[in-house]
């Protein structure tokens, strides 16, 4: 019989029982489930509503379950339906009646919001490791190949010249700011609501603090509808998730043009790379295909939790049971590609002969050209028309607006002196760009140090993060 059965006269039929179960999802918080038990029961004798040898008895009886289940020699039984039921009813089996003191002031609605709680925490814990890692990669990279010049663009066409390592760090920042969304998203789950019983509260005289310090948790949530109903957190946790593979997909759409024979800016390493079962010449950029294609996933599982909470009503109802799936999913899939796009990353040829060779094409030194007849009295947007129609007569030419000769230059404007060179050479270019966030190597080697430094922030931030309880691998 069901732990509920006492109110029903029939069983469930089996189809049901099979449609209801959690078991095949929620048996990955394992450790979390058997965590929150130990800690209530520590707290329930502590307070007397249990005796110490059933505390003990229960305690003994958890970690035999858990060394069990992390040794993949239990096995689960649909029957139990959820991850609770399963542990309780073993540890029943195992210890006897102590076994059914356990659940005394609490029910499954703050036990699974209890679960699923520091589920969150470990699984933004993982993404974090993993964001930390591959940031450092990028840095690695910006410092190993970052003197090379790429043409900038906008609109996927030539803009202006930029160095390398100003573009790797760009992403840099983008997945600083995801690290503080995962932080955030840790934070908020990082609340007990365990104490809350079903969705009043109980009369028995627990000690809820007690059990938000026994499990690591920074504080108690003060309402118990809401301790039980609320899945902001985990909102948190997938649109943190959700842009972090928008900038993934972002990087891995530049690597998949970056390794083609029409840009040929970087090589990847055959570690990351596929062939074709047909064409033997091909070196094919699949993983950063699969990262960019794996967003879709991680954008539906964020819509997937938005359309379950929108319509609930306080507190508990059963379709919360569908809240756990999309986030370890989203985890798990994330950490895989940050992990992916940083052996990538590490793992590049960078060719800077193929981006120098672009540099003749799209009048990258446009801007530049504007600028010098500015800096010379030329109101900017006269000065940017003369250079327009400088550039359709290059275009008609064939050739780059550097290439034109100096006296088409002075018959556009008299203002163009023998220095216009020092605004045609890239080089040139890419230093004169020193303002802060510039592309000149002064500028980003200051911004450089900055990543570093936020980096070595966010790191002991990772370490000063409450406890969490691990993920389970069975």
């Amino acid at each position: 019989m069901a732990l509920w059965g006492g109110r029903f006269e029939d069983g469930v039929a089996t189809s049901t029982q099979e449609f209801g179960a959690s078991l095949p999802v929620d048996k990955h918080l394992y450790r979390q489930d058997i965590a929150g038990s130990r800690a209530h029961a520590a707290m329930l004798a502590a307070q007397g509503i249990i005796s110490e040898q059933d505390a003990e008895a229960i305690r003994a009886g958890l970690a035999g379950i858990e060394a069990d289940i992390d040794a993949g020699a239990f096995t689960f039984d649909i029957d139990d339906e959820d991850i609770h039921m399963a542990i309780e009813a073993e540890l029943t089996r195992r210890i006897g009646e102590a076994g059914g003191r356990l659940h005394t002031g609490r029910s499954r609605n703050d036990q699974v919001a209890t679960d699923t709680r520091l589920a969150a925490k470990a699984l933004c814990s993982e993404l974090m490791a993993a964001n930390l890692r591959l940031r450092r990669a990028l840095v690695e990279a910006a410092k190993s190949d970052g003197d090379a010049v790429l043409p900038g663009m906008t609109h996927l066409q030539h803009a202006q010249p930029v160095l390398f390592a100003h573009h790797l760090l760009a992403y840099a920042w983008m997945f600083s700011r995801d690290f503080a969304r995962l932080h955030a998203a840790f934070d908020a789950a990082d609340a007990s609501p365990l104490g809350a019983a079903a969705l009043a509260g109980t009369t028995y005289p627990l000690d809820r603090a007690m059990t938000a310090a026994e499990l690591g948790f920074s504080r108690i949530i003060e309402n118990s509808l809401d301790a039980v109903s609320d899945r902001d957190f985990l909102l948190d946790l997938h649109y943190a998730g959700s842009v972090t593979s928008v900038h993934l997909s972002r990087l891995a759409e530049e690597i998949v043009l970056w390794s083609s024979q029409e840009f040929g800016f970087i090589v990847l390493s055959d570690a990351y790379s596929t062939g074709s079962s047909i064409m033997p010449q091909k070196k094919n950029p699949d993983f950063a295909e699969l990262i960019r294609g794996k967003s879709g996933r991680v954008f539906g599982n964020l819509v997937q939790l938005l359309v379950t909470c929108k319509g609930l009503p306080l507190a508990y109802n059963k379709d919360l049971q569908e809240d756990k799936e999309g986030a370890l999913d989203t985890a798990r899939t994330l950490v895989q590609c940050m992990d992916v796009m940083a052996g990538m990353v590490s793992t590049w040829t960078v060719r800077p002969d193929r981006m120098r060779a672009c540099m003749d094409r799209g009048h990258l030194a446009a801007t530049d050209v504007a600028d010098y007849l500015a800096k010379r009295g030329m109101p900017f947007r006269e000065a940017h028309a003369v250079v327009g129609h400088l550039v359709l007569a290059a275009e008609k030419r064939g050739c780059d607006i550097s290439e034109l000769p100096i006296e088409e230059l002075r018959a556009a404007s008299d203002l163009f002196g023998d220095d216009i060179e020092g605004a045609l050479d890239i080089d040139a270019i890419v230093a004169a760009r020193t303002t802060r966030g510039g592309t000149a190597p002064s500028a980003v080697a200051e911004q450089l140090a900055k990543v570093e430094g936020g980096i070595a922030d966010d790191s002991a931030t990772f370490g000063g993060l409450s406890p969490v309880v691990e993920m389970g691998r069975n």
